[in-house]
């Protein structure tokens, strides 16, 4: 019997990769604050800039349709010219962007500044995600960073509201905003120093045609589905849905012809790829359709303010940490797929426990509910980022991940619009057929559109039909969240069983290093495409040595 040989364990991070990662993490976590911190600020600023309701709509959705439509072109750009340079690039335009819409004059300037957040927050996003998978090669050290990285995302939509109403309490509404200058400030000093530069050398010019028909396609499906959960079918969410799909298939059909496309579709060809992306967006989807529930339960079904509310959701945000932290640990021992299906088990068991809740039922046992359905698609969003990164080749990893953001901006907008268009209409078909008598047609009208509606529709009621209307609502609502609790328990125990069947061959436990034994050909690790070499020469890790760009 030969002796056993032992292959190079890949090389592992040091303290200027995880102090590298701090840097990312804050603007990765403000990307996403920036979606709902403005929901509480929504009645200062509209008696400071009086917008339309039109108005009103654009400057909280124009931010998110823009980020969303830009990933795809920015992470192809930030693999051509480099995706720490995108980065500052981003990093600039995000923080004079922010200036601007926290003194903005009009809500007209609002609205263009926000759009400006969106497009900048599109160069950051695929580009803090790429850049991990250039810091980080040794396996469960870059799980550990994902997971970092998925805790901030997704914290962040929760922590939003949290800071925008300790903000609000003591200065004006664009006080959200300047939040955002100390955060790009520290990335604009510290990038050039603790992080990598890594750009594809050999890719060609970025064609404009197809950006622009990514954009388009991208816009028109996330416009359509918000409209379809603000309005229900109509005219103006499916033409909007079917015509993004018609550019989307004319986008794809062009990139089959590039010799240079913009979006390498090679990549869906990996194994791992196209059903990592596809679990870790159904995790995406069924807590996103949690979230449009929550807020409105804690409020206007159990009466609490915005700020204690937020303080209830808190939890939420920590079944993620939690999630992400356990995940570091058992991956060291249990196969991915194993991992990501028992968390989807634990998340239908939450949803199993969402589906039971009453307009009475005890506050702790629905706290209890969203913190064990997020701690279950933890594990899911950081190991289905991981396996979709990390199987594109490094030259392409600013592809793949801004493929992997867009997957997770439509499963947030395709979880608001088909989740909670369901609950919306259970709630209407709820309160239709069971209002109290002698309430005006008016306030009928207002309180089956939304549970918001018939609060204020109550208050203007005198006697006891308010507290009528109230009690019917408010069970109305509580129904359409059992529904919508019940689908989603469904969905991910099918998801649980697609990923312990189609993904049971991928991954394994993370040892220190891999072992060969004699019987075994010799022959290199397998461990992917080679790297091109780094835009920095003199260091082996890519980082500036004597000289930087």
């Amino acid at each position: 019997m030969g002796s056993r040989v032992t292959t190079a364990a890949p090389p592992k991070a040091g303290r200027r990769e995880w102090i590298g990662l701090a840097v990312l993490a804050l603007p990765t976590l403000l990307l996403s604050m920036d979606l709902s911190v403005l929901y509480l600020a929504v009645p200062q600023l509209s008696a400071d800039l009086r917008p339309s309701s039109a108005q009103l709509l654009w400057i909280m959705d124009i931010y998110g349709f823009l980020m969303a439509g830009f990933l795809v072109m920015m992470g192809t750009l930030g693999d051509r010219i480099g995706r720490r340079r995108l980065l500052l690039i981003g990093a600039a335009a995000f923080g004079a962007a922010s200036a601007l819409a926290a003194f903005s004059t009009s809500a007209e300037m609002l609205i263009a500044t926000r759009a400006l957040l969106g497009i900048a927050g599109a160069t950051l996003a695929p580009s803090t995600l790429a850049l991990l998978r250039t810091m980080f090669h040794d396996p469960k050290q870059r799980t550990a960073a994902i997971g970092v990285w998925t805790v901030c995302f997704s914290a962040g939509s929760v922590l939003g509201p949290l800071a925008g109403g300790a903000l609000l309490a003591y200065f004006w509404w664009g006080s959200v905003f300047l939040i955002g200058i100390p955060v790009m400030l520290l990335l604009l000093v510290a990038g050039p120093v603790l992080l990598p530069e890594h750009r594809n050398t050999s890719a060609g010019r970025v064609d404009l045609l197809s950006a622009a028909m990514s954009v388009v396609a991208v816009l028109g499906v996330i416009y359509g589905m918000k409209d379809v959960a603000a309005h229900g079918l109509g005219p103006t969410g499916v033409l909007a849905v079917v015509g993004g799909l018609a550019v989307g298939a004319l986008f794809v059909y062009r990139q089959k012809r590039l010799a240079d496309p913009l979006l390498d579709l090679g990549l869906f060809s990996t194994p791992r790829f196209g059903p990592a992306l596809g679990i870790m967006g159904l995790a995406v989807l069924v807590m996103s359709g949690t979230l449009f529930f929550v807020a409105q339960y804690l409020q206007l079904v159990r009466g609490l303010t915005p700020l204690r509310a937020g303080l209830w959701m808190m939890p939420m945000a920590l079944g993620v940490v939690v999630g992400a932290a356990v995940t570091a640990q058992v991956i060291r021992k249990v196969r991915q797929p194993v991992v990501m299906g028992a968390g989807l088990l634990v998340s239908c068991g939450a949803f199993f426990l969402l589906s039971r809740m009453e307009t009475d039922s005890p506050i702790v046992l629905f706290v209890a509910g969203v913190f064990c359905m997020s701690f279950g698609v933890a594990p899911v969003m950081i190991l289905g980022l991981e396996l979709a990164v990390g199987s594109a080749p490094p030259e392409r990893a600013g592809a793949a991940s801004s493929v992997a953001e867009t997957v997770q901006e439509f499963a947030l907008g395709l979880g608001v619009a088909a989740i909670g268009s369901i609950g919306t209409a259970v709630y209407r078909s709820e309160v239709e057929g069971a209002l109290p008598p002698g309430v005006p047609a008016d306030a009928a009208r207002d309180a089956q559109d939304t549970l918001g509606g018939a609060v204020n529709a109550a208050e203007e009621l005198s006697g006891g039909a308010g507290e009528a209307l109230l009690e019917v609502t408010r069970a109305a609502f509580t129904q359409g969240l059992q529904t919508a609790a019940t689908i989603c328990a469904v969905l991910v125990a099918v998801g649980a069983l697609v990923t312990l069947t189609v993904l049971r061959g991928i991954g394994g436990p993370r040892p220190a290093a891999t072992e060969k034994t004699p019987e075994e050909p010799d022959r290199p690790a397998e461990s992917g495409p080679e790297e091109p070499t780094p835009v920095h020469a003199g260091r082996e890790d890519g980082y500036p040595a004597e000289r930087r760009e």
